[in-house]
C-alpha cells in the first residue's frame, strides 16, 4: 500500500533513489533532468524544503509501504489561488492508474489545504500517458507552451469544479 507524504528532509535518500532509478524514463519526457539536476540534487531538495516553509510550494512523495518513493507530485509557484503543477511516478508503476489517483488526490489536497482554485500543468506533445492522466483528473488542454526547447502543452484545472 502505498501513501502520500509532504516533503520532508529524510525523504532525501528514497527520492534520490527512484530519480536514479527513473533516470532513463523521466528524462525522455521532463526538460532540464541530465547531470546538472543529479549533481545538485542536495541543493534543489533543500530548496524545495524551503519554498514549502515559505508557503510558495508544497511537495509530496508517493511512498511504497518498504519506504521507497513511487513518485513525486509538486505544486509551486502558488499565486492568487493558482499553481503550477508537476509529478513523474515509478516507471513499474505507470500505466496502473497510480498517477491519476494521486493527482486527483493532489488536486483536492491542493482546494483544501492550501486554498487554491487553479492548478496548472505543462507535458510535452509527445507524452501521451501524462496527458491522458491529467485529463483524466480533469484538466483541459489550454495552449502552447515552450519549456526547455521542447513544444509543450499547458493543461489546466479548476479546482472548484472538482469539489
Amino acid at each position: 500500500m502505498s501513501e502520500l507524504r509532504r516533503l520532508n528532509a529524510g525523504h532525501a535518500p528514497a527520492v534520490l533513489a527512484f530519480e536514479l532509478a527513473n533516470r532513463a524514463y523521466v528524462a525522455a519526457s521532463v526538460s532540464g533532468y541530465g547531470e546538472e539536476y543529479f549533481d545538485q540534487f542536495t541543493d534543489r531538495h533543500s530548496a524545495l524544503l524551503a519554498d514549502q516553509e515559505a508557503g510558495i510550494g508544497a511537495f509530496y512523495v508517493l511512498v511504497a509501504g518498504d519506504g521507497s518513493a513511487l513518485g513525486r507530485f509538486n505544486l509551486y509557484r502558488f499565486t492568487d489561488g493558482t499553481a503550477a503543477f508537476g509529478y513523474r511516478v515509478a516507471r513499474h508503476v505507470a500505466g496502473n492508474g497510480v498517477a491519476t489517483a494521486t493527482v486527483r488526490k493532489l488536486c483536492r489536497l491542493g482546494a483544501a489545504r492550501y486554498g487554491l482554485r487553479r492548478l496548472r500543468a505543462a507535458t510535452a506533445l509527445e507524452n501521451a500517458a501524462s496527458q491522458r492522466v491529467l485529463v483524466k483528473a480533469g484538466f483541459v488542454p489550454d495552449g502552447p507552451v515552450d519549456l526547455g526547447g521542447k513544444s509543450d502543452t499547458w493543461y489546466q484545472c479548476d479546482l472548484v469544479l472538482q469539489q
